[in-house]
């Protein structure tokens, strides 16, 4: 036996996808979560997965993780005790940031906290100029000073960012010197390492996020590395990074900032492989698990990778998939506000106590519990038997709400459902309409373990026709880690006027990060077969503060590969803006992406049996009707037992482990040949 092994933590749940690739079967499993340890979660799940499959931990031959410990510490503020460090006079930069309100119109609106308070921005004399000439030595003194005041003042992790560290970085790295001198016990973090690029605000703010998150990350990988060991696995673990890629834990320890999408980011890349099966490029990814809802859009097979998103407020400049998220998850919170309104979200059960029908104590209504009152969710127990429900208390959790707004139970339950379709829907709308794309031009993804449970309620709010359900949605972001490759972004600020004069510096640039790609790969171990480097650089024209990516030719950089720079540019900014102009043309971030490709699960393609899907029915269950207005008998199938060909109608119930699928009335299911749950609801 050969397992290969992929992880998902999230807030509620944590999924395990065991692929035995002697065989090719495939397991999954779902355990609750531990918010207070995630490691002891993670080895719940493989003792409990590696048990399904009779497997032990030597046979473990690949270990993938997504995590979101570096996100929740971001979002609940539960980060390090951080201190900044940065040239004399530029302190404030952290909090003036842009200047910008988030919301134009919105008098209300509220920046979020500075994580590191005024009284911890320490600016010290130092001064190197675009040209890296030194205008003012390193002040070192100041530098000892500051880190004994930090040590003094319980600082947990520094933050270095100088002016022009980016390009010049011979300050910034003895002011680290100097600290590991010191401090030595401080996490420390600078701005040339994390974000090499121009823009001091976004650099500054990634740099700080980086050290925020540094020793709560470090200290988690430690605990799992311990787990893993004292389990017996021997393979080498992986996390995933934002960009969709995976990196060692050592480098994940070191740069958290690159992981803050890590759990989401694994469901993009098994979309992106399950599309191109299915023969679907065009998708809209709907990722609904229990604290949160993660959407992106995937156009002619591939999700646009950003180079720069802001987390709850916080600009960071690291590559990662463009992935939007929203509060709203099975165990996100139903109440009424002080102006009578029903609310649903952002607040949320999470793992513990959870929703109210897992009877731990919680008292507020969620998401889950409106659907176990409508009879959408299994009534008595979710995983397959392995957790028990009380429905009881979701009606009474519900009935008090209900009160509160003067309405029934069932219509409360229903617009619980309704708000949070609502928030959803926006979500989507955001990745796709305010970016001209119409989504009813895409096939809707539903996956998470409540993904499925909505995916027909909110395809119809979006006027979406078709749905796409994988086999296994509710684990589909572990199953994701068996689809990602070893990755790592590299990237330099040189700016440079698009003309022959320079073809010789621009090349110097990309060879240097060619260099430091071919580093990476020797550390990785990855054979120079699976090796795979994409080059690309972000152009503008002249006077102008944002640039556009174009794709950089394999090959030398040379006058041809500079002709063809400047066509594809111009071909961008026309579509990006509608014109393109005659003014001069500047090179400004050079990026490179190293890829080591892994072996990926294959998944073979299955003969037709027939439409007949009656060997997966199982019985029925009453359901809640809007039409009827009372409950209804609705056909109930067994997910593992429908077959590629079956067919049937709404409205019926999909029940597997990892999830509920809903087919509403005047909707239609039929199964394709990988299995994949295909469904019409236009």
């Amino acid at each position: 036996m050969a397992l290969r092994i992929g992880v998902d933590s999230g807030g509620t749940f944590t999924d395990i996808c065991l692929v035995d690739d002697q065989i090719g079967r495939i397991k999954i499993w779902k355990v609750p979560s531990t918010p207070h340890d995630p490691s002891e979660g993670i080895a719940d799940a493989l003792a409990q997965g590696l048990a399904q499959v009779g497997g032990d931990a030597a046979d473990v031959g690949y270990f993938g993780h997504g995590t979101t410990v570096g996100t929740n510490a971001l979002i609940q503020h539960r980060g390090a005790t951080t201190g900044l460090v940065t040239t004399d006079g530029f302190r404030d930069l952290l909090e003036i940031g842009r200047q910008k309100r988030p919301d134009l119109y919105d008098m209300n609106v509220e920046k979020p906290e500075p994580l590191v308070p005024r009284d911890r921005r320490l600016g010290v004399g130092e001064r190197m100029l675009h040209d890296g000439r030194v205008e003012m030595p390193l002040d070192e003194p100041a530098i000892r000073e500051a880190a004994r005041a930090f040590r003094a003042a319980g600082v947990q992790a520094v933050a270095i960012c100088f002016l022009y560290g980016f390009a010049f970085s011979a300050h910034e790295a003895r002011a680290r010197q100097i600290f590991e001198e010191e401090f030595p016990e401080a996490f420390v973090s600078t701005s040339h390492s994390v974000s090499p690029e121009f823009r001091e605000y976004e650099r500054m703010s990634s740099t700080v996020v980086n050290a925020y998150l540094g020793p709560v990350m470090r200290s988690y990988i430690e605990r799992l590395e311990g787990r893993l060991s004292g389990f017996g696995i021997q393979a080498v673990p992986h996390i995933t990074q934002s960009n969709g890629g995976v990196l060692g834990l050592r480098a994940a320890a070191d740069f958290p900032v690159r992981t803050v999408l890590s759990g989401p980011s694994t469901g993009v890349v098994a979309a992106q492989a399950i599309g191109r099966l299915a023969g679907v490029n065009n998708l809209i990814t709907f990722d609904m698990g229990g604290t949160s809802t993660d959407t992106a859009l995937i156009t002619d097979g591939i999700c646009r990778l950003t180079n720069e998103a802001s987390v709850e407020g916080y600009p960071i400049k690291a590559p990662m998939l463009d992935i939007h998220t929203v509060g709203a998850g099975g165990g996100s919170i139903a109440f009424v506000d002080s102006g009578g309104l029903l609310k649903v979200g952002p607040r949320s059960a999470g793992a513990d106590p959870g929703p109210v029908c897992y009877g731990r104590g919680n008292r507020e209504p969620t998401v889950t519990d409106a659907n176990v009152v409508l009879g959408t969710l299994n009534p008595k127990h979710l995983l397959a038997g392995r957790m028990p429900i009380e429905r009881a208390l979701a009606e009474q959790a519900i009935g008090d709400v209900a009160a509160q707004l003067g309405m029934n139970p069932m219509e409360t339950a229903q617009g619980i459902l309704s708000v949070v379709i609502a928030s959803m829907a926006k979500a989507i709308r955001v990745i796709s309409v305010q970016r001209g794309h119409d989504p009813r031009d895409y096939t809707l993804m539903a996956f998470g373990g409540a993904g499925p449970l909505h995916a027909a309620q909110l395809a119809r709010e979006l006027e979406i026709g078709r749905v796409l359900i994988p086999l296994t949605p509710g684990a589909l972001c572990a199953t994701g880690l068996l689809h990602t490759d070893l990755r790592a972004d590299f990237a330099v600020t040189n700016l440079l006027q698009l003309a022959s004069d320079n073809v010789a510096a621009a090349a110097a640039t990309l060879g240097d990060l060619e260099g430091r790609a071919t580093n990476w790969f020797d550390r990785e171990e990855i054979a120079p077969e699976a090796r795979v480097i994409r080059r690309s650089v972000d152009m503008r024209y002249r006077g102008q503060n944002h640039e556009i990516p174009v794709s950089i030719v394999d090959g030398p950089f040379d006058e041809a590969a500079l002709a063809t720079l400047a066509a594809q540019f111009a071909e961008a900014h026309e579509r990006a803006y509608g014109f393109t102009a005659d003014g001069a043309i500047e090179l400004v971030t050079f990026r490179l992406e190293a890829v080591g490709q892994v072996a990926k699960v294959e998944t073979p393609a299955e003969a037709n049996a027939g439409e007949d899907a009656a060997g997966a029915l199982i019985g029925t269950r009453r359901m809640w009707s809007d039409a009827a207005n009372d409950f209804i008998d609705c056909p109930l199938y067994e997910r593992d037992r429908l077959r590629p060909g079956n067919s049937f109608a709404g409205p019926a119930i999909v029940e597997q482990m990892d999830t509920t699928t809903v087919v509403p009335a005047g909707a239609r299911v039929h199964i394709d040949s990988f299995r994949n749950l295909i469904m019409d609801v236009a």
